[in-house]
């Protein structure tokens, strides 16, 4: 007798091969036939109306810190994500001691969008070594969970304040590389690192990883040949490809000799601009193969609505003059902001930007998110330019006042346009391109900036179901199947007989991703992005359902995914474009 029976359902197997329908038995956690007879079970679900299809991926996320408070690691299980990656661009929690504990917490809250507080009551910042935070991870999530080894976290253990401002001596990279093998041989997934000239601590300077050489980012790289299974990630200087990105990915794939992956790739208002910008970035996955390596770039189904705020600074600080804004304390900022020289400064150094980022320096373009006081709320979604327009002020200074009226607590969303429907078939080419994975939601991360962490139900429900932009089988493949072949993940992301028992089953008239609201359920007080899923019935993980129509059964099956056990490596041969993966 079996231990579930999915009957009645529609079989989308991950492969993107076209549906049918049959049932489902698993068994010790394992899918141990997919028949159209009616075979004995314990237990039964109903699938009659549902596609029954492998469970999601989500290959970057930030939920190094939310393991600990949310066992279900929300919203992702929620939107049929049974298999998260983490650790990445540099910001594993781990290797720790307790002297660098005091410095990762602002820093996340301050790169990553974490709430201090949240990081101080709902993380216990009580391990040392890599395995001691996995084993305080097992057994207690509802999903497959897997971690990299985070370069600022090394860098700063080895270092210490001499991480931000100093280059490593060889002997200090040798005790990294020590680190870095030990954290692998202990259940990291690999190694991460970030270039990228947005990525700063607490203290508003650059993050450990942007002081290191490339001779030092290479010989850390070089360590992960040493061990099955392991995955390679890079956050690169930045979204504008140059020559120099095409040689920095290509030689750390090389070093790794391991695909390496980067974040992230977006289309959405379809200008000039952005197509020569996509064009480039992909030309780096041209490049690298010319050398024998293998570059992929991950790219969202969605435009990616980002937040903006005074409080933080985060992505405000990247242009020119800024920084030195968000290095002083919050009474010393509004002085700033109210003081003429100060504003000429901001002003000229928003000028500047261009690219990617130019959206930053556009405030007429920047739409009033949320606001606390009563005097801004007729502002509340609206556009700055707008708002100026009727006042007779400029967009610059309509952006200050709003801010400064509000005690900075104002939430703007630069660069606001509304999404393209005409966006999703050209979205649907990035999607179907092998130099890309569907990835990039930085779930757990930017928890009151970004909304991308609904990618999975995002593209299902708006690229192949509303828009048509790809087959519903071609969309699960893009989550299950493909993520899961790059990452190396052994049995995951096909139902398949003897594949692990990791299951969706969804709605096909209905899967989507809900509105994006304010949700106060942080610890601490804190409130964060979220979005319900539409359409998801049933989560299953290892065999045990974990989301039964929206709620969390209150199981825990989910596996710490460890090199060589759950991944195998991923080759690179020059001679075969993707195949090895897609």
């Amino acid at each position: 007798m079996h231990d579930l029976a999915i009957l009645g359902g529609t079989v989308i197997d991950g492969t993107g091969a076209l549906r049918y329908a049959a049932n489902v038995y698993v068994s010790g956690g394992r899918i141990v036939a997919i028949s159209q007879d009616r075979l004995d079970a314990r237990e039964t679900i109903d699938a009659s109306g549902l596609i029954v299809a492998p469970g999601f991926l989500d290959v970057h996320t930030h939920y190094d810190a939310q393991a600990f408070w949310d066992p279900t690691l929300s919203p992702s299980s929620f939107h049929g994500v049974t298999t998260v990656f983490g650790g990445f661009c540099g910001f594993s929690i781990a290797p720790l001691t307790p002297e660098t504990a005091p410095y990762l917490m602002p820093m996340l809250a301050r790169v990553e969008g974490m709430p201090i507080e949240s990081l101080e009551h709902g993380v216990p910042w009580d391990w040392e070594s890599f395995g001691e935070y996995l084993g305080r991870l097992e057994g207690k999530l509802a999903i497959n969970a897997g971690f990299l080894c985070g370069h600022s976290a090394l860098r700063r253990k080895v270092m210490g304040e001499r991480a931000v401002g100093d280059k490593a001596t060889q002997a200090e990279i040798d005790t990294m590389k020590g680190l870095l093998r030990e954290a692998i041989g202990q259940g990291a997934l690999g190694f991460s690192t970030s270039l990228s000239e947005t990525h700063f601590d607490g203290n508003s300077d650059p993050v450990p990883s942007r002081h290191a050489s490339m001779d030092e980012v290479l010989q850390l790289y070089g360590v992960l040949p040493e061990f099955e299974g392991t995955i390679a990630e890079i956050a690169p200087p930045s979204l504008n490809f140059t020559p120099e990105t095409y040689e920095i990915l290509t030689e750390v794939s090389l070093a790794a000799r391991r695909p390496v992956n980067w974040n992230l790739m977006s289309l959405s208002q379809l200008t000039p601009d952005e197509y020569e910008r996509v064009d480039m970035q992909l030309g780096a996955s041209d490049h690298a193969e010319e050398a024998g390596a293998r570059v992929v770039g991950l790219t969202l189904p969605q435009t990616p609505r980002t937040r903006v705020n005074f409080i933080t600074g985060t992505l405000l600080n990247t242009m020119p003059e800024w920084g030195a804004l968000f290095k002083l304390s919050l009474d010393e900022r509004k002085a700033a902001l109210v003081d003429p020289a100060w504003r000429e400064r901001l002003k000229a150094g928003a000028a500047q930007m261009t690219g990617v980022m130019a959206s930053m320096g556009n405030f007429g373009a920047m739409k009033v998110a949320s606001v606390h006081s009563d005097a801004n709320k007729a502002y509340e979604g609206r556009l700055v330019g707008e708002i100026a327009e009727e006042q007779g002020r400029e967009p610059f200074d309509m952006f200050v006042r709003i801010a400064l009226d509000d005690d900075l607590r104002t939430v703007f969303m630069p660069g606001y346009r509304p999404d393209k429907p005409e966006a999703f078939p050209e979205r649907a080419k990035l999607w179907l391109d092998n130099r890309t994975v569907v990835g990039g939601s930085d779930a757990g991360a930017h928890l009151d900036m970004i909304d991308t962490f609904a990618i999975t139900t995002e593209l299902i429900g708006s690229g192949a179901r509303e828009h048509g932009a790809i087959t519903l089988e071609e969309a699960v493949h893009q989550v299950t199947l493909k993520p899961a072949l790059f990452m190396g993940l052994k049995e995951r992301g096909q139902i398949a007989a003897g594949w692990h028992a990791d299951l969706v089953l969804f709605d096909p008239e209905s899967i989507g991703a809900g509105e994006t609201y304010m949700r106060e359920d942080l610890p601490g007080g804190g409130a964060r992005l979220y979005a319900d899923a539409n359409g998801i019935a049933h989560v299953i993980v290892g065999g045990t359902e974990i989301i039964r129509q929206g709620e969390w059964t209150g199981e825990t099956p989910g596996t710490i995914l460890k090199p060589g056990e759950a991944t195998r490596t991923v080759p690179i041969p020059a001679d075969e474009k993707g195949t090895t993966y897609a």
